[in-house]
């Protein structure tokens, strides 16, 4: 993010962890980040890896045990909430860990993403439907159910 020209992650680049994310999505990505491809540099992250389950982070903990020996320099950030720090997937890369404080303000962040989602001709889009021509939008609602 130090220049608004900077792209955004690749779909291949980021894991959403949620409880029902699979050992084997898990594996995947811990596989493309860790076995060497093509001479790639890319930036791998893991978002809420504490949410995995239980079974799930043993085995990808030792998923990763075994294929970090592929390749030394690799580039693997795991995110995870700071009031589960004690689950599984935190404990077990603690020897890692770094507390980080935002290094950008929130209004330099948004300018940075609404660069890169900003839709230029909005044209038959659904970009017209949101703020400023955005090709993402959030849509929520306090009562479930309510057709969003």
């Amino acid at each position: 993010m130090n220049s608004p020209e900077q792209p955004l992650p690749a779909f291949d680049e980021v894991l959403l962890c949620t409880p029902q994310t699979s050992a084997e999505q898990v594996g995947l990505f811990l596989r493309r980040c860790l076995i060497p491809c093509c001479g790639e540099q890319k930036i791998y992250t893991m978002l809420y890896a504490d949410e995995l389950s239980y079974e799930v982070s043993c085995r990808a903990e030792e998923l990763f045990q075994h294929l970090q020996h592929y390749h030394s320099s690799y580039r693997l950030v795991i995110l995870c909430n700071c009031e589960r720090e004690h689950s599984y997937i935190p404990s077990a890369f603690s020897h890692c860990k770094v507390h980080m404080i935002p290094q950008r303000s929130r209004a330099e962040i948004q300018q940075y993403l609404q660069h890169h989602f900003r839709v230029t001709q909005p044209s038959n889009s659904a970009a017209s439907v949101f703020k400023d021509h955005m090709s993402v939008g959030i849509v929520s609602s306090r009562r479930a159910g309510v057709g969003k």
